[in-house]
């Protein structure tokens, strides 16, 4: 595989960009510092910290994440404890999303070239998961892949490209098993 340094977007090095992770970092820390019976706090301080919101949602404690600004989660989103989102690049969650425990969605792309990696250049690719999907606990859900409407994860999968509505799909990589309807 032949890479070519304009295929990556920017310096994870950069400045501003720095700058925005502490800032955001530093709210996810208040947040997961908040005492958990302080549910209004909590969700006030979620509303802050990511792009858009719906009215209902409930995230856990921990919940951390790099820039917030690409999370984008619909009605009735449910996360368990430990989510994790690398959002330097869209994460889109529809409605009705349940989120199991140790989960982390991934956008950042790092080059195979080592000359390349340290020089910092990265790339993204976009995160989209449908509505009425459920994930299980322990997955990771990697750059660019899009889970369709009323699937379902099992743990502990590794999903490394999109998954079609309707499906039930687990293991590493993560391959549809059969479909729901």
């Amino acid at each position: 595989m032949d890479e070519r340094e304009e295929n990556f977007k920017y310096s994870c090095d950069d400045k501003a960009l720095y700058f925005k992770r502490i800032e955001c970092k530093s709210l996810c820390h208040k947040h997961n510092s908040i005492s958990p019976d302080m549910v209004g706090l909590r969700q006030e301080l979620i509303k802050k910290i990511l792009g858009k919101t719906k009215s209902i949602f409930f995230i856990e404690q921990p919940f951390m994440c790099d820039y917030g600004c690409n999370i984008e989660i619909g009605e009735n989103f449910y996360s368990n404890h430990n989510l994790l989102i690398l959002d330097s690049d869209k994460v889109i969650f529809g409605d009705n999303v349940l989120i199991g425990p140790n989960c982390s969605f991934f956008t950042t792309v790092h080059p195979l070239n080592p000359d390349m990696r340290a020089k910092g250049m990265e790339t993204s690719k976009p995160v989209s998961i449908g509505n009425n999907v459920w994930i299980c606990g322990n997955v990771t859900v990697l750059p660019g892949v899009v889970i369709g409407d009323n699937s379902v994860i099992s743990a502990g999968s590794v999903v490394t490209r999109d998954v079609p509505p309707n499906a039930l799909a687990m293991g590493v990589p993560c391959k549809v098993l059969k479909y729901l309807q």
